[in-house]
């Protein structure tokens, strides 16, 4: 038995080695794969030449942060813990793919677009092409700023605090603070290589390390059971590890067969299908047919969400032999996300552990990078193409000349930076933010919740023949839904605060519009915000569920689990859509 300190081996040279020479191969080998890319086409769309597995790599890459890899086994390692996240997989995941392939991607294939906003913004006017733009650019930051959170938690265990010591002794910067730094510039020296071409490339590479990874740390930790797999499953078995499905129909509990089948469904389909993080990826292959492929094929990515199950549950068996004590066991009970880097640092040798590190890594880098180019995107359209028109005297379907190629590039590369700069902000304040929830995975997946409905209502307003009204309405509909979702997670007064000042912020601004005579609002129709707004505060003052806390004994107030959120955001953002909107005829006259 080892003896049980916080660091029985540690991050030694031999990691090092490792690691380093991942991240300077990848990094080459990302370049040398982008090659030149002298057009915003070719830098932000691939050149649409990519083929649809290395796409479909790059999806799954994405979505396997570092969350996955880390605070998965932890959840299934905790007491009570077991594989009924997988639900999420085999049905939401699998359903939401087969709808986006089949749906979604003929349609945004239909003309050459750069992001699901695009479409949006065509079909229903360019003020919804900026709304969701920011819908998408809030979510994609909270979202992936608490998997650069988790990872710099990661970093800070395995690194020790010898590595951080110097720069926390002269500056005072927190280990955490320094890790997330040091994710963010890597993120963003990929990113400014090649644009999405280095981007699906290095995840395709990625995607390789940090499989290998979970199958090496699975191999480690079954080595060190007494009786290898059968050990495990023994285990795991006996402590009720294994059970997959749950048929509960209670809407506080997050891992239910309807949660998974209903709500991760239709969130998903909003993450795959109108989230650029993910869609960019759809955008950059040959044609709809291999787009499809590429949606569909992703799904086989979660053969390692199921590895690093089973790595909690091996890590349980293993645990539950070798009783934690002392420094190992304080500081797993100050953060219960670190039992996985313990295991690291304490039982895998030299060199394994650096090749652990380095997909824990890949796969954290493989997010913020993707991230990064989504925004610089959908920044630079959103933004600057609109005022760069306006001053060339171009006409919103008008091309822009060739000689403005570079320029675009090189305002896009700018975008990549600030991007970069604001993610590791939210990241740092992350570190407050997941004190308020179960697990960072929880926290990772409840934050693309805010604002995926409202993105999800956007596509059904442009895609449906039978919705006959524009996107006016929408550009206060889906701003008030993500103020729906953070009534519905958050139950206190401050809360009820912001959501009042959000509300009366939104009708004011629909008055100010009907004095100013847009077309479009009505005095009538102000009477339908005043109801979305009221709805909200109702929402947030008596929507919660009483539940016995099974550990405490004790009556608690719980809200909607997470995967209802996005499905019920959706809903709330179509509804007053159509309320609010106005004939969409009036949105081709005015021009887009």
């Amino acid at each position: 038995m080892l003896d049980p300190t916080l660091a029985t081996y540690g991050f030694t040279w031999l990691d090092w080695l490792v690691l380093l020479g991942y991240l300077t191969l990848t990094t080459v080998l990302g370049a040398k794969l982008a090659g030149k890319n002298t057009t915003i086409r070719e830098f932000f769309l691939g050149g649409r030449k990519l083929p649809w597995w290395a796409v479909a790599g790059s999806i799954i890459a994405t979505e396997i942060s570092a969350v996955t890899f880390v605070s998965v086994p932890s959840v299934v390692f905790k007491p009570g813990g077991d594989l009924r996240y997988f639900q999420h997989a085999l049905f939401g995941a699998l359903f939401a793919r087969i709808i986006v392939a089949l749906v979604l991607v003929p349609a945004y294939y239909q003309r050459e677009i750069y992001s699901p906003y695009d479409y949006m913004g065509h079909k229903l006017g360019s003020a919804v092409k900026k709304v969701t733009t920011a819908l998408f650019s809030l979510g994609g930051i909270l979202a992936q700023s608490s998997r650069v959170y988790l990872t710099a938690v990661v970093l800070e265990v395995v690194l020790g605090p010898a590595f951080f010591a110097p720069v926390q002794e002269a500056l005072g910067i927190d280990p955490v603070v320094q890790s997330i730094v040091l994710i963010g510039v890597i993120a963003i020296v990929w990113t400014l290589l090649g644009g999405i071409t280095t981007v699906i490339w290095t995840d395709v590479i990625l995607f390789g390390v940090f499989f290998v990874g979970a199958l090496a740390a699975l191999g480690c930790v079954v080595w060190n059971l007494d009786g290898g797999f059968a050990e495990l499953f023994r285990v795991g078995w006996d402590a009720g590890k294994f059970r997959v499905l749950d048929f509960d129909t209670d809407p506080t509990k997050t891992y239910t067969v309807i949660a998974a089948a209903f709500g991760t469904t239709l969130g998903n389909i909003g993450i795959f299908g109108t989230d650029q993080l993910m869609a960019q990826r759809v955008f950059c292959c040959k044609n709809a047919r291999d787009a499809q492929k590429a949606m569909i094929a992703s799904w086989l990515g979660n053969a390692v969400t199921l590895t690093v199950m089973l790595v909690g549950i091996a890590l349980y068996a293993y645990y539950d032999k070798h009783p934690m004590t002392g420094d190992t066991l304080a500081s797993y009970q100050a953060n219960h996300e670190r039992i996985f880097p313990i295991f690291i640092v304490q039982v895998i040798p030299p060199g394994l552990t650096g090749l652990i590190i380095a997909g824990i890594f890949a796969a954290a880098i493989s997010s913020l990078d993707s991230i990064l180019a989504a925004l610089a995107q959908t920044s630079l359209s959103a933004i600057w193409q609109p005022l760069r028109r306006r001053k060339l005297g171009l006409g919103p379907d008008e091309s822009f000349p060739p000689d403005e190629d570079s320029r675009q590039v090189a305002v896009g590369r700018w975008f990549i930076v600030v991007a970069g700069v604001v993610l590791c902000a939210a990241a740092i304040g992350m570190i407050e933010v997941a004190k308020h929830y179960a697990s960072i995975l929880d926290l990772a997946l409840a934050m693309a919740g805010y604002t995926s409905g409202a993105l999800l209502a956007g596509f059904l307003l442009a895609f449906l023949p039978q919705v006959k009204v524009d996107g006016f309405g929408f550009c206060f509909s889906a701003p008030l839904s993500a103020v729906f979702v953070y009534a519905l997670v958050w139950h206190n007064p401050a809360s009820r605060w912001v959501a009042s000042a959000l509300g009366l912020a939104a009708i004011l601004v629909y008055a100010w519009c009907w004095s100013r005579g847009v077309r479009g609002a009505s005095l009538g129709k102000i009477g339908w915000l005043v109801v979305a707004v009221l709805l909200i505060l109702v929402v947030n003052r008596f929507g919660t569920f009483s539940r016995i806390d099974p550990e405490t004994l004790k009556l608690v107030e719980k809200s909607i689990a997470f995967p209802y959120q996005a499905p019920l955001g959706a809903a709330f953002a179509f509804v007053f859509a159509l309320l609010l909107g106005r004939p969409r005829a009036a949105a081709v006259e005015e021009g887009r």
